[in-house]
């Protein structure tokens, strides 16, 4: 039921790279290319496992990488991109060239998250983020009447919602209605 996993092989180097297998795997990927990462150990002559390999590559061997030395305009986006994706690393990473997703999760794990955190101590305590938790404080919703209740959609991740209800106020039963086979015309009553 699916493939060995190659970290059981027997002998195979772990730990730190050193700087003849960076080399070998370097002159590898510029002759032959990058992919086919679980054979590519064997053709190079490397006793490591393709994942350490492709790891090793995208993250720090690439020619593309720019490592160290964030700038401040650099921690700003990273920031406000926080704050927007969550901890979505590779979007991050995309808006800002040459960095890799790992670099930019290491870095707001050890440096920006408690900048943040302390930028926010000077905010009220009800508006402070927990420090056990990375979600953001939201306060429950106070109850309303029947007579002028709203609906109040929170989204917390992604999703792709085919069934719609829709609250019926005349009869007092809800309505389900399935997005994709209604007619555009079509409004519940």
């Amino acid at each position: 039921m699916g493939r060995k996993p190659c970290s059981d092989k027997e002998g195979l180097n772990r730990g730190a790279w050193l700087a003849w297998e960076d080399k070998i795997l370097t002159k590898y990927i510029e002759t032959n290319g990058e992919g086919k990462w679980r054979g590519l150990p064997r053709r190079a002559g490397l006793n490591r496992c393709g994942k350490s390999c492709r790891l090793r590559w995208l993250n720090y061997l690439r020619p593309d990488i720019k490592r160290g030395n964030i700038s401040s305009e650099e921690e700003e986006l990273i920031i406000r991109l926080h704050k927007l994706l969550g901890n979505r690393w590779s979007l991050i990473a995309g808006r800002l060239p040459g960095r890799t997703d790992n670099e930019i999760k290491n870095y707001w794990n050890t440096t920006l998250s408690k900048k943040t955190e302390q930028g926010s101590d000077k905010a009220p305590h009800h508006e402070r983020t927990s420090t056990t938790n990375s979600k953001e404080y939201t306060p429950k919703p106070k109850p309303v009447s029947k007579s002028h209740q709203t609906v109040q959609v929170i989204r917390t991740k992604a999703f792709k919602c085919r069934k719609v209800v829709i609250p019926s106020h005349l009869d007092g039963h809800d309505q389900m209605i399935d997005r994709l086979n209604v007619n555009p015309g079509f409004v519940p009553v």
